[in-house]
């Protein structure tokens, strides 16, 4: 139903899952492992599998740190945008890659849900995409010493109200990586 004209097809978006990133991140096994079966079930479908990776002050661009975990191999074919902000689509070039794929709908994963993924599913759906987010494929970091609830609240917090979510010719919808669905 995206409000997006000519976009027929559904792109897997995969969000900052980096060394730094993750490495300490709440059930970090096997949210990697669930994201390494999207993108499998992605590319053998042919869906588009598009990779966003994050970079500022604290990460820097081309460390370690800022590096794709090894579990993930992203392929040459596969585009990559690279940001500086929380929302993957303000300041790259996520927006004109997911047009060149058709895409008017967005499954997402990754990293981190209080922070990029939830930047990233409200700024794909007030740009007029449908989103799914995959509940068990993203993740975040224990920032309850800041005042935050547990890692695994946030994550059960964001599914639960991101099921409810609605506007105008959009869906939003929150599934498990066992029940994704490509087809739009």
């Amino acid at each position: 139903m995206t409000t997006l004209a000519n976009r027929p097809n559904t792109a897997l978006v995969v969000i900052d899952v980096q060394n730094d990133v993750v490495a300490a991140a709440h059930e970090r096994d096997a949210i990697i492992a669930n994201i390494n079966t999207l993108v499998g079930k992605a590319r053998d479908e042919g869906v588009a599998v598009v990779w966003v990776q994050h970079s500022d002050d604290g990460l820097e661009y081309g460390s370690e740190g800022w590096k794709y975990v090894p579990e993930l191999v992203r392929r040459e074919s596969e585009p990559v945008a690279q940001k500086n902000y929380g929302d993957s689509f303000e300041g790259t070039e996520l927006e004109r890659v997911l047009a060149e794929v058709g895409a008017g709908r967005l499954v997402v994963a990754g990293a981190e849900t209080d922070a990029c993924i939830r930047s990233t599913i409200h700024g794909a759906f007030t740009r007029g995409y449908d989103v799914t987010l995959v509940s068990d494929a993203h993740t975040t970091n224990d920032q309850s010493g800041w005042g935050a609830p547990p890692p695994e609240q946030v994550i059960a917090h964001t599914n639960l109200y991101w099921g409810f979510q609605g506007a105008p010719g959009r869906t939003a919808a929150v599934t498990r990586t066992s029940e994704v669905s490509f087809d739009a």
